[in-house]
């Protein structure tokens, strides 16, 4: 079958809402320079608008991913008897083709799988890893100053060795149930017969104008005189398609050694601007890693998502803790005392996270200290219903006075994608994957893009010669935001999955979307499209909807500006009826089901 015209075939299901996907060309309404001294707020893949909340509901299996080609090959593969880790196996490799700007082989990812035969839930950290011969000095200027952020990310040096390849084959091999190579066949039919250019790719190709440079991607995505290639172009991919039949065959190996792997490292160390340091080596020695899920109490819930070397488990336990003293029931939605909590509690984790969170295989990260019940019942102390505290320190655990650690920001961006999928019996992943910055480094090999992670480790504050968990060195993880999110019910039953893209906002944006749920009874649907709000430094962030509430903000000690948030929030809810789920307006993504 090939995929051409797939967004204008979509016929939903009976059991589905009607899709419709509209994108709106805007440009990222971004705040003042003075809103924040914090430069977490660089949010690099831009907002393109929304659309009327979009949500569906299923007996048997449901996809809800930020392409409708994607999620329609998640469908095919249940369809055809898989379950729920090969269906996500395929839908991460069409979005590599058809969201180039967000996700793909070249980058990373982490994933949550509920396995519902043995109740157990897992995670998987497929994050790159810098090179061997990276040093914590790798950002700086010869004068020992940080590099500007676009100098740093684009070219060799920000990339690191790919973990989405090695993520999917662990994945597969813990829980899949169909032939391997099964799984490609979407995405090699879809990058051989080609697929329609959608508005937000046209959009950001043209906004981006770093990655019209790239001799590569200009030939590929670009016309003669530089224009994007226009809505509706169909645009094949060859050259990805023969990586993709190499691997379904081959294996993953047939990736990190060899002819593949040897382009790769050419292609960073023989980058035009900030050539880097990999070698075939770094590619070979690469391995994804099964890791215990973070979880935390929510009002008779039981929230789980990732550990470090992401900050999402902790932080989304900090925050869910913080709030469940307060009435946010009465207080309701979009009210500036229950927006005024969720940024309050959201700058008690972002506090630890700039200290404490970094790759666990490097620095002993304090998981169980920094989730507590003592520490965080005094960290919720910190909170004044009335008021914004004005400093937000990180708390005192053990680790800081041993390392002696400074806090440090990561500037982590929002190329990020996120999907959930539920199978037929029960089983569920969410999987957020990433390639850092809008088309990563800017560069590509075989077709795909190749990522900018190492620009997470927090460079700045090596130059000013403090002592820093997330600083770079060989072989470790630059940290990370991403939250594939499981909550449970009271029973042990699961009940919701979730996440978003969004950078360091990530993890707010999941607490967001399960108050909405939990404490405001919103469906999924409307939960993915409640306006929220972000804290970043001495500034916030709301969303237009919002507005009408600055005012009462801004009384409170806010700095208040207002912006458009590129989230992609995707969730689905378990009930005894069956699936409700809920995509992101603010994107293209839609829910598929049966």
């Amino acid at each position: 079958m090939c995929y051409v015209g797939w967004m204008k075939r979509l016929s939903p299901q009976r059991s589905i809402s009607a899709v419709i996907i509209v994108a709106f060309a805007a440009t990222l309404c971004l705040p003042s320079a003075a809103i924040s001294t914090s430069r977490e707020y660089d949010w690099s893949e831009g907002a393109t608008g929304r659309t009327a909340a979009k949500g569906g509901t299923a007996k048997s299996y449901m996809v809800v991913a930020a392409n409708p080609l994607a999620a329609q090959a998640g469908m095919m593969i249940l369809k055809a008897g898989g379950n729920a880790a090969d269906a996500a196996i395929a839908v991460q490799l069409v979005l590599n083709i058809v969201e180039p700007q967000s996700s793909g082989i070249g980058g990373g990812a982490f994933a949550l799988y509920w396995d519902a035969k043995t109740h157990a839930a897992s995670s998987f950290d497929g994050r790159e890893t810098a090179p061997a011969a990276a040093m914590q000095n790798r950002f700086l200027t010869q004068d020992g100053k940080p590099m500007a952020r676009m100098q740093a990310m684009v070219g060799g040096k920000s990339v690191g060795v790919p973990g989405v390849l090695r993520l999917l084959e662990l994945l597969h091999q813990r829980h899949g149930h169909l032939a391997w190579a099964k799984l490609f066949a979407p995405a090699i039919d879809l990058a051989e017969n080609g697929f329609a250019v959608s508005p937000r790719l046209n959009s950001l190709l043209a906004s981006d104008t770093a990655f019209q440079k790239n001799e590569a991607a200009r030939a590929f995505y670009y016309e003669a005189d530089g224009s994007a290639k226009a809505v509706g172009t169909v645009l094949k991919n060859p050259e990805f398609a023969k990586v993709l039949r190499l691997v379904a065959t081959k294996g993953v190996d047939a990736f990190y050694n060899g002819a593949i792997a040897a382009d790769v490292v050419r292609a960073v160390n023989g980058a035009t601007k900030n050539p880097g340091d990999m070698t075939v080596e770094d590619l070979a020695a690469y391995k994804a890693v099964e890791r215990a899920p973070v979880c935390g109490p929510y009002r008779g819930y039981k929230v789980c998502s990732m550990g470090p070397p992401s900050s999402g488990g902790i932080g989304i336990a900090q925050i869910l803790s913080a709030l469940e003293p307060h009435d946010l029931r009465t207080l309701g939605p979009q009210t500036a005392a229950s927006e005024h909590l969720l940024i309050e509690a959201s700058r008690i984790a972002f506090a630890d996270r700039a200290v404490y969170i970094a790759d666990p295989d490097r620095i002993p990260v304090p998981v169980d200290a920094l989730i507590a019940p003592d520490y965080l019942k005094a960290r919720a102390a910190l909170i004044n219903p009335a008021r914004r505290t004005p400093t937000i320190e990180a708390g005192k655990v053990p680790l800081k006075a041993s390392l002696n650690l400074a806090p440090a920001d990561s500037p982590e961006l929002p190329a990020t994608t996120h999907f959930s999928i539920v199978d037929k019996d029960g089983n569920a992943i969410g999987l957020t994957s990433s390639v850092e910055n809008q088309f990563g480094s800017r560069l590509m090999v075989h077709g795909f893009v190749l990522n900018n992670q190492l620009t997470d480790f927090s460079y700045e504050d090596v130059a000013e010669h403090r002592t820093v968990a997330n600083r770079v060195e060989g072989g470790k993880r630059p940290r990370s935001s991403m939250s594939p999110t499981l909550v449970f019910n009271a029973t042990g039953k699961l009940e919701m999955v979730l996440g978003s893209p969004l950078g360091a906002s990530i993890v707010p944006l999941v607490v967001k979307t399960l108050v909405c749920m939990i404490d405001w009874q919103m469906t999924p649907a409307d939960a993915a499209a409640a306006p929220g709000s972000m804290s970043f430094g001495s500034g916030v962030v709301i969303e237009k909807p919002l507005e009408a509430i600055q005012p009462q903000l801004e009384s409170l000690g806010h700095q208040v500006r207002v912006g458009e948030f590129a989230s992609g929030i995707h969730v689905i809810r378990v009930t005894k009826d069956g699936l409700i789920g809920g995509a992101d307006p603010r994107r293209e993504g839609v829910v598929l089901g049966k």
